[in-house]
């Protein structure tokens, strides 16, 4: 609706993971780090948390545009699936087609499938969001399938994506097994204060900004952003399109601290009225 006025192609501050905005803030570049690490250094099992907002869908897409042609990859997005959906969902995500569904029968498959690609000199790394939601029988299985190895390598990187909730599920006593097998771990936190400024102007500048009209967030209007999101960038996203709209309403290119003030007021009173 607003784009149009403020002559930005795309609009900026969309929820959804798009890699194309992935931001550089220091806790996401360490994040990309400690993945590309992992799966270069063909850790096994790597592990990435942090709280809902904070980003880590978008870094998954981001990850996987920067690894290399040998490195082939599966994505599972909510895997609320039984143990053998799972396997189903996994051999399918990597191309992989068998006539045998049964469990054994998809596990030798995908063995052979991670052998040939091994000494096809490919590395084989399987990412599943929300991974918090996988029951410990799941978690058991994806164990197990991070066992399959050669003498010298694991065939198959593993990365673990979720919510605190997933460590608080990968601390229990049936998965300690799972648990040694973790080589590396990241939590993401929040953006710092001064990074939210450049945060907004980095994703105004994707969207087209640096072609358009010149949008202003004013500096009180950045700080009450921070306030209001506490650096969560899904929180900044939704207050900040709010304020484009109410600025395109206004017919300002200006975004001041009262624009952001009622915006702020309209979203607390719509999640006041979804909670009761």
């Amino acid at each position: 609706m607003y784009c149009k006025y403020y002559g930005l192609k795309e609009r900026p501050f969309n929820v959804t993971s798009d890699p194309a905005f992935f931001f550089s803030s220091k806790k996401h570049k360490e994040a990309i780090s400690h993945l590309l690490y992992g799966v270069s250094q063909r850790k096994g099992i790597i592990v990435l948390t942090g709280e809902i907002g904070t980003g880590k869908t978008t870094i998954c897409r981001f990850f996987l545009n920067q690894v290399g042609k040998n490195v082939k990859t599966a994505f599972i997005l909510n895997p609320t699936f039984s143990e053998v959906q799972l396997l189903e969902s996994i051999i399918r995500d990597f191309g992989i087609s068998t006539r045998d569904k049964t469990k054994l029968g998809m596990v030798l498959e995908l063995n052979n499938f991670l052998l040939r690609e091994s000494a096809a000199g490919n590395n084989l790394v399987l990412i599943i969001d929300e991974a918090q939601n996988l029951k410990p029988g799941l978690l058991e299985q994806i164990r197990l399938l991070s066992n399959l190895e050669t003498e010298k390598d694991k065939l198959l990187q593993v990365i673990l994506v979720g919510q605190p909730e997933l460590n608080e599920r990968l601390n229990l006593y049936d998965l300690r097994q799972l648990r040694q097998r973790i080589m590396v771990r990241y939590h993401i936190g929040p953006l710092d204060n001064d990074e939210i400024n450049s945060y907004i102007n980095w994703r105004l500048e994707i969207a087209g900004a640096q072609n358009s009209r010149q949008i202003e967030f004013s500096a009180e209007a950045v700080d009450m952003i921070s306030h209001f999101s506490g650096g969560t960038p899904r929180l900044i996203n939704m207050i900040c399109d709010r304020a484009l709209l109410a600025g395109f309403v206004s017919e300002t290119i200006r975004i001041d601290f009262n624009i952001i003030k009622k915006c702020v007021e309209e979203l607390d009173s719509y999640s006041v009225a979804q909670n009761t």
